[in-house]
């Protein structure tokens, strides 16, 4: 699993865009009895930052310093107003830069130089995130969620229909989830902005028609009064079922005109509405609107995702402290893996962390991962992590206490021989380190498959005990295969 950092030459850019002024925009320091002891090289220094054209390259330069902030953090499109404005200003600094007069003098040549590669790096490191392929790919993955959930929920509502909120809508949108969440960003800020953007709304959006309230039927007989509570509760669901599609509607970007503030004081009134009933006097109906208005509290609660990720380093899980504890724990495993392979190495089998390794799942279980897709797919890694830790102890001890019988079936045998194969080849796996590029990575992925062809020819002659362990085998090598595809992978979160 590799951190989300910001790459280094990113870092070298911005350390070119929003370090020091241009040494020859440095004023001297006139005062004291040292300005009449300059140097004619610091006299010269001193009269080029006065200059005119040295003076309107230093302006460039603080506009560069202001705008940079705002093109290192969007996460938009082409097509989007905000990267055509920075686009236009960003334009409109070169033409400025080009036409600054530098009189042939090599100092204001430089000055003009540098300036000219700071707003270049800014167009290009604007133009880069924004047409980059796991930019365009976010943006797919999130034009196919829109579209789903339009023809099922958001469309329907506003024909008047019913709107198609089943299991196979929400898979579909888990799957859309899972797709997300593999993208991979590079550690740059706008690619993880995106990403993170479209997730908080493709998971609210779950979170919202998973959360639905059926509209009960109650029993009779009750009193009139009670009716008519009940029919003024009911009133009130409705409205929230077209809230709720509303509500969908403005998190996938499907609603031209409706605002979340809009949406936010017609879900208030709503609460006022049932606020004002008396159902004091049955406890099924007090029930009733307590559900109605926790689902009103459900809708108002996703409403605070209108800015989130523009004005908040929420996308930013390196500091997220559910990740901070799996990644403490990832390094725990680390250092308990690496004494495993090293006593195991030196055929020592006496060092079984086996019951500190099982811990640490309980602890993983246990961390909040706040319905974040990106968090739960770093706990489950860290978990199979932990595991392939404690396969490789139990399999390794399974072959050490294995007696070879003269009487023992020889296709069970055969199985015996690859597993002793498999537990060589997944402390290799284990302790691998390299890129799926490396020679070292082929060969692994070459011999386990080499494994898993000579347990397809492994024939059980109608033996269940056989069958069933080379069963276990072909999974046991699948896994291992898996793990190793994992750790090559180049996940972040």
């Amino acid at each position: 699993m590799r951190r989300a950092a910001t790459p280094a030459r990113t870092q070298k850019r911005k350390k070119s865009l929003f370090g020091k002024p241009f040494d020859g925009g440095k004023r001297m320091d006139h005062g004291g009895p040292q300005d009449q002891r300059q140097h004619p090289m610091e006299q010269q220094q001193a009269y080029h930052s006065q200059h005119p054209a040295m003076m309107r390259l230093y302006e460039v330069h603080k506009e560069v310093s202001s705008l940079g902030p705002q093109v290192c953090t969007f996460s938009g499109l082409q097509n989007d107003r905000e990267y055509k404005r920075l686009e236009r200003e960003l334009t409109q600094l070169q033409l400025v830069v080009d036409q600054v007069d530098t009189e042939g003098k090599p100092e204001l040549q430089g000055a003009r130089k540098r300036a000219a590669q700071d707003v270049e790096g800014l167009l290009r490191y604007l133009e880069e995130n924004a047409s980059h392929p796991s930019r365009q790919a976010i943006e797919k993955l999130s034009n196919e969620a829109r579209q789903l959930v339009d023809e099922r929920v958001v469309a329907p509502q506003r024909s008047g229909g019913v709107a198609e909120i089943n299991d196979e809508l929400v898979d579909a949108l888990q799957e859309l989830v899972l797709k997300l969440t593999q993208i991979k960003t590079e550690g740059r800020v706008p690619l993880r902005k995106a990403r993170y953007r479209a997730l908080t709304r493709l998971c609210a959006v779950q979170d919202v028609l998973e959360g639905r309230t059926q509209q009960q039927t109650l029993s009779l007989p009750l009193s009139g009064d009670t009716h008519e509570a009940v029919h003024c509760i009911n009133q009130v669901m409705m409205k929230v079922s077209v809230a709720r599609s509303q509500l969908v509607a403005l998190l996938m970007g499907l609603s031209g005109r409706d605002s979340c503030a809009h949406l936010s004081r017609i879900l208030t009134e709503m609460q006022v509405e049932l606020d004002a009933l008396d159902v004091s006097g049955n406890a099924v109906i007090r029930n009733y609107r307590k559900q109605v208005v926790e689902e009103i509290n459900g809708l108002l609660k996703h409403l605070d995702l209108e800015g989130e990720g523009d004005d908040t380093r929420r996308y930013d899980l390196a500091q997220n402290n559910s990740i901070r504890e799996i990644e403490a724990i990832r390094a725990h495993v680390s250092h308990l893996r690496e004494g495993v392979l090293r006593h195991c190495a030196m055929g020592d089998l006496g060092f079984r962390p086996k019951a500190e390794l099982q811990s640490l799942l309980t602890h993983l279980d246990q961390v909040d991962t706040a319905k974040n897709p990106c968090i739960r797919e770093a706990r489950r890694r860290a978990v199979v992590e932990v595991q392939a830790v404690i396969t490789f102890l139990d399999l390794r001890e399974a072959l050490a206490h294995r007696h070879l019988g003269p009487d023992e079936y020889p296709p069970h045998r055969a199985v015996w021989m690859v597993l002793g194969s498999l537990s060589d080849l997944q402390a290799q796996v284990l302790g691998f380190d390299g890129k799926r590029a490396d020679k070292s990575y082929m060969i692994l992925e070459e011999l386990l498959t080499k494994q898993l062809l000579a347990l397809d020819a492994v024939d059980p002659q109608g033996d269940e005990g056989t069958k069933v362990a080379r069963k276990q085998a072909v999974k046991f090598a699948q896994n291992i295969l898996s793990y190793l595809d994992m750790k090559t992978d180049e996940w972040e979160y």
